[in-house]
C-alpha cells in the first residue's frame, strides 16, 4: 500500500476531537427552513479523505450571528448556537442537518445566504476555509464575495438539490478543485 497526498500525519481528529461532534446544529426550537447537507471530500488523488473535520459557522433564519460582535438588532432562537462540527467517515462522507441561513451583510453589500465552512484534516498544518451557498438563490448573483470567484469555478460553491437532501462535495485539488478562500 502506498500513501496518497492526504495521508502523511495521522489521525488525530477523530481521537482529539470527538465530544465537540454532532451533526445536529439547530435544535427544535430554532426557526427557518431545515436543511441536510451531505457530500464526499477527496484528495488530489480522488482518493477518500476518511478522518477529515468540518466546522460549520453560519447566521440564522434571519441573517444574525449567534456571536457577541454582531449586536444588530434581530432575533435569535433558543437553541440555535450558529456552528456546528461533523467528520468524514471512511469514504470521506459528511451529513449534518440545520436550518437555512438569512443574508447577513457584508464590506461590499449584502451576501446571499450560505455556510462558512473550515476544514481540517491530516496532512495540513493549516485549515482550509471555504463557503456553502444554495442552488438557484436568487441573492447569489448580488453576493460580494461570490462575484469575487471565477464563474467557471462558483459551481464548487453551490449545493444543489438531490435525493432530500442537498449535495456538496469538497475536492481538494486538482480537476473541479473546491474554491477556498485565504484568512
Amino acid at each position: 500500500m502506498y500513501t496518497t497526498s492526504s495521508q502523511t500525519i495521522g489521525p488525530y481528529l477523530h481521537i482529539g476531537m470527538a465530544w465537540a461532534v454532532d451533526p445536529e446544529f439547530a435544535g427544535p426550537a430554532v426557526k427557518g427552513e431545515r436543511i441536510t447537507v451531505e457530500g464526499r471530500i477527496v484528495d488530489g488523488d480522488g482518493s477518500a479523505v476518511s478522518d477529515a473535520m468540518l466546522e460549520i459557522w453560519q447566521a440564522n433564519a434571519q441573517g444574525r450571528y449567534a456571536h457577541p460582535d454582531d449586536t444588530r438588532e434581530l432575533s435569535l432562537d433558543d437553541g440555535f448556537m450558529g456552528w456546528g462540527r461533523v467528520t468524514t467517515d471512511e469514504d470521506g462522507r459528511f451529513r449534518f442537518r440545520t436550518i437555512k441561513p438569512g443574508r447577513v451583510p457584508g464590506a461590499n453589500g449584502m451576501q446571499a445566504p450560505h455556510l462558512n465552512v473550515t476544514v481540517f484534516m491530516r496532512g495540513m498544518l493549516k485549515q482550509l476555509v471555504t463557503r456553502i451557498y444554495f442552488s438557484g438563490d436568487a441573492a447569489n448573483d448580488e453576493d460580494p464575495v461570490l462575484k469575487l470567484v471565477p464563474e467557471s469555478r462558483r459551481d464548487t460553491l453551490v449545493a444543489r438539490p438531490g435525493n432530500g437532501v442537498l449535495e456538496w462535495n469538497i475536492v481538494l485539488q486538482g480537476r473541479g478543485e473546491t474554491v477556498f478562500f485565504v484568512i
